[in-house]
């Protein structure tokens, strides 16, 4: 992995060249390539510049030691518009995608990505409680269990859903209900949602979007369950000027 500027991870581009031979005298290991991470730590977008010098940098370790180096990696789905953009790919020919694969966006502006689906993922919690309460705290306030002091607006009584689901298991701040309720708040195992107008009640189940934080947290929770649903085949076209007959597949999470 070479650094290019996110600073997670990756060796610095003057370091390679030594790195590179102390590699190739290691008894058991094979040299296969090069890679680097951007938008990933420091949100540094894949650019004509940066993937031009790691190109530069792989034709140069391959003519000073006379490596093949096979695998070139530009980067993860935040390569996605550089890459469909670019008249000239350069030595680069392996990108490790997840998130565009997975719900369909790439990963510098969360654009749809055209004839992807963005709704692959769907994540289901319960509702286990159903009252109508008052919308804002009563008593003298301090920090919540998480640190934060958090505003409440008066709005009267509002009907409060409890569901079964909370921060240890998911990222709050990354799902959307596909259903006309708003986000109250959430505890370490519990959603707090204004059920409004709906016909909500106790046992309910309410399905979420989810972006890549919240599906990455909820695909790692033991507690969230993962149902996996084919569909029937049919018929994918892209803007790309793809088309292919495939099986369409689901991944449901269920809140334990």
């Amino acid at each position: 992995m070479i650094e290019l500027g996110d600073l997670r991870e990756g060796i610095m581009p003057c370091d390679v060249g030594e790195v590179v031979a102390e590699t190739l005298d290691l008894e058991g290991v094979e040299l296969i390539g090069l890679g680097t991470t951007l938008a990933c730590y420091g949100g540094v977008k894949p650019t004509e510049k940066n993937m031009a010098k790691l190109s530069g940098i792989a034709e140069r370790l391959r003519n000073e030691y006379g490596i093949a180096l096979e695998v070139i990696s530009g980067g993860n789905s935040a390569n996605y518009n550089w890459f469909v953009s670019t008249p000239e790919v350069g030595q680069v020919n392996n990108l490790r995608i997840g998130e565009s694969i997975l719900l369909g966006r790439e990963a510098l502006f969360r654009e749809r990505i055209p004839g992807l689906h963005t709704d692959a993922f769907t994540l289901i919690a319960e509702v286990i409680e159903l009252k109508d309460k008052p919308s804002s705290v009563t008593g003298p306030r301090c920090q919540d269990a998480f640190g934060d002091t958090p505003v409440f607006q008066d709005r009267g009584t509002v009907a409060k859903a409890i569901l079964g689901i909370g921060k240890q298991d998911v990222d709050v701040s990354g799902i959307a209900a596909r259903i006309d309720v708003e986000f109250l708040g959430a505890t370490s195992d519990h959603l707090i949602l204004d059920a409004k107008d709906t016909d909500l009640r106790v046992g309910s189940e309410v399905a979420f979007d989810v972006n890549y934080s919240a599906l990455l947290r909820a695909m790692t929770s033991p507690y969230v369950a993962k149902e996996y649903v084919r569909y029937p085949p049919r018929m994918l076209s892209s803007d790309i000027g793809l088309s292919l007959l495939d099986n369409d597949s689901k991944c449901v999470l269920l809140a334990d």
